[in-house]
């Protein structure tokens, strides 16, 4: 039977989305929300839906598995797309916001809805919750208790792995007279700020990374990075030309000082609408924040950059979801209780909504009508990448890997365009077909 509330415990991205998507459809929310009483180690807004690591929620093109998920979300109405939109900064070919902003009208629009009540508390035990459905979207900064707690009740260990953040710096504090604007091939016009290095200079930055003091793991800990979201120090030790192929490649970019492309380049990318402030884009890192602003400031431009923000790092953890979830994403240990977001082993700020919203709709669905999303979509990838058992389990972004190929055969090059163009019309049919389920759709869906 279809509920007449349900509890979201987690105002992130997932538990922000699966909010909006119960309240829509006519359902009492409460969201159940630890901040301002408590801080994870990697946050500090007291607003909803904080965006933590970044600012950027990947590319816009279509072609790319990141761009069309966000024309899916937005055909579903997602209310987390709506509103990066509205708050978008320059990026190029990508989406990125004014952090700040896109929270605080997040923040405001729930607890301003008739049918969210927003209660702060933290939740260490899913005992604590058991009256209603839940929807639990504590993301993968979940607090240890009830990480032990969803440990015995799925008879399953979490993992995890470790995650960074990149360093922002104050924009009036970088030498524009050496930094130059543009990006890479000229797309996306003067969007970011490149500060270009020689070969020796490169040299010598690699050679400070590497030497420069880091944040020591704990004991018990194993170094499980996500190859997405590596620390700058460890793709450096990978090779001395890595990060010049890698975040660091200059590739069509012309410094206008000398009239060439310089050896490497650290971009910076506009954090805020205003511009005063701008992230080192790919620069996550687990180096000691003494040694962070030693080793950047001897870059060319940075010689007296001030940062609003150094770079961190924190343990992410995760489910074996494969092995905890049912097809409607409920705990197998926990019957009503599902799980949306970052915890259930997807990577990246939407891919994250895209579970919440998926919670949500199964929520509303009848068990009789219960209808997941075609593996067509990317939607339906990411679904069926936390549903689907396999060996080992590790956190995936958004890829046209996690979609199923085509069955028609096409040239190479139009390869993502037709995946990306089936992918909206089945997300569409798909909308449909769920309306007819959905309690209250002719008003909503």
């Amino acid at each position: 039977m279809r509920p007449r509330e349900v509890v979201v415990v987690g105002g992130g991205l997932a538990g922000c989305e699966a909010c909006w998507q119960l309240a829509r459809h006519q359902l009492l929310v409460t969201l159940v929300e630890m901040k301002p009483l408590a801080f994870s180690p990697a946050h500090n807004s007291p607003h909803l839906a904080e965006l933590v690591c970044s600012n950027s929620l990947k590319s816009l093109q279509e072609v790319t598995a990141t761009g069309t998920l966000k024309r899916e979300l937005s055909l579903m109405d997602s209310l987390i797309v709506e509103t990066a939109f509205r708050h978008a900064v320059p990026a190029g070919n990508a989406l990125s916001v004014d952090r700040e902003a896109f929270s605080q009208e997040i923040t405001e629009k729930l607890s301003r809805h008739s049918l969210v009540r927003i209660e702060h508390r933290v939740i260490r035990c899913l005992d604590e919750i058991s009256e209603h459905p839940v929807i639990l979207a504590t993301g993968p900064l979940t607090h240890p208790d009830l990480i032990a707690d969803l440990i015995q009740r799925t008879e399953s260990d979490a993992l995890y792995f470790y995650d960074a953040t990149s360093p922002i710096i104050y924009a009036d504090s970088i030498d524009t007279s050496v930094a130059f604007r543009g990006s890479r091939y000229g797309k996306g016009g003067d969007d970011y700020l490149n500060v270009p290095l020689t070969r020796e200079q490169y040299e010598r930055f690699v050679h400070d990374i590497l030497n420069a003091e880091k944040v020591p793991l704990h004991p018990f800990e194993s170094a499980a990075y996500y190859e997405g979201c590596m620390p700058i120090e460890i793709l450096a030790s990978r090779g001395k030309d890595t990060l010049a192929f890698g975040p660091m490649k200059p590739v069509g970019l012309i410094d206008p000082n000398t009239g060439r492309q310089p050896h490497a380049v650290v971009q910076l990318r506009q954090e805020t609408l205003s511009g005063d402030l701008y992230s080192m884009v790919g620069f996550q890192t687990k180096m000691t924040f003494p040694e962070q602003e030693r080793v950047f400031r001897s870059l060319p431009g940075l010689e007296r950059a001030e940062f609003a923000r150094l770079g961190t790092i924190h343990r992410n953890f995760y489910l074996a979801s494969p092995a905890v979830l049912t097809p409607t994403l409920e705990l197998k240990g926990a019957p009503g209780v599902r799980v949306a977001g970052q915890i259930t082993g997807v990577e990246g700020y939407l891919e994250s909504t895209a579970i919440g919203l998926l919670c949500a709709l199964f929520c509303l669905m009848e068990d009789a009508s219960f209808l997941p999303p075609p593996p067509t979509t990317v939607l339906g990838g990411l679904y069926r990448h936390v549903t689907t058992p396999q060996e080992p389990f590790s956190p995936m972004g958004a890829n046209w890997g996690l979609v199923s190929p085509l069955k028609e055969r096409v040239k190479k090059k139009e390869k993502k365009q037709a995946l990306s163009a089936r992918a909206i019309r089945d997300i569409k049919e798909w909308k449909q077909a769920i309306s007819q389920t959905l309690r209250g759709h002719d008003d909503s869906v």
